[in-house]
């Protein structure tokens, strides 16, 4: 772990565990070395703290590229930040800047560390569960990594969309379920329709760990449905 996450976590993890109540199962089912993704539900901005907390090894995640290139002394300081804590630049327009994110995340599980993924792509407006994008399952069988479905719970209670403060004294649930692991030759991974197989067995396996309602159709960010933008929802995703 780098020393700023480290640093982070023993902020983080007795800070959560007082105001919050934090509920985590199935820790069992990831590695305790080698690549592996984590594949979550997506309810809210505070995914990023309680998920990593409940996950002893480092995990990296994709953000937002705004993130790391803002100016003056707090741009610089929150791109900073993101850096030191394992966080990945993405470029959410798609295209080939988003194909960079993803030769990035890439490397990232390849050198042997936890990819944390929210396969929505964007937080869920509703609560409910959106089809996944098939980023998730690219980069299993581009890696050979295993797949660990994860359920959050709550998170959207603790910090609701357009709320500065978050809510104290609620219960988060952090659930990991057992690994998919998805092998498939070139042709396997150039046919659409059997990687949007696995990608919906990953999605399957995370309703199963929520409980969520779930959405045959992709989640749309509320910023982009706003200006009309279609299909602009969570490229990270895949």
């Amino acid at each position: 772990m780098s020393l700023a996450y480290s640093s982070l976590r023993m902020i983080a993890s007795p800070t959560l565990k007082t105001f919050w109540k934090l509920r985590v199962s199935g820790f069992e089912h990831v590695p305790e070395s080698g690549p592996v993704i984590l594949a979550a539900n997506h309810l809210s901005v505070a995914d990023h703290l309680f998920l990593p907390v409940a996950c002893p090894r480092l995990v990296f995640f994709m953000a937002k590229s705004d993130y790391f290139v803002e100016t003056g002394a707090k741009g610089r300081l929150r791109g900073l930040f993101m850096r030191s804590v394992g966080q990945i630049p993405v470029e959410r327009s798609g295209g080939r800047a988003a194909l960079a994110g993803l030769e990035q995340a890439r490397q990232v599980i390849l050198s042997g560390k936890v990819f944390g993924i929210f396969p929505e792509g964007t937080r869920s407006v509703d609560g409910r569960l959106y089809r996944g994008k098939t980023g998730v399952t690219r980069l299993a069988l581009m890696t050979g990594a295993p797949v660990v479905p994860v359920g959050l719970i709550g998170t959207d209670a603790v910090q609701p969309r357009g709320k500065l403060l978050p809510r104290a004294g609620l219960e988060v649930g952090v659930h990991f379920g057992k690994p998919l692991h998805f092998r498939g030759s070139d042709e396997t991974r150039r046919n659409a329709r059997e990687i949007r197989a696995m990608t919906d067995e990953v999605m399957d396996r995370i309703a199963e760990l929520t409980g969520q309602e779930t959405v045959n159709a992709y989640a749309v960010r509320p910023d982009a449905a706003a200006s009309g933008t279609p299909g602009s929802a969570g490229r990270s995703g895949g």
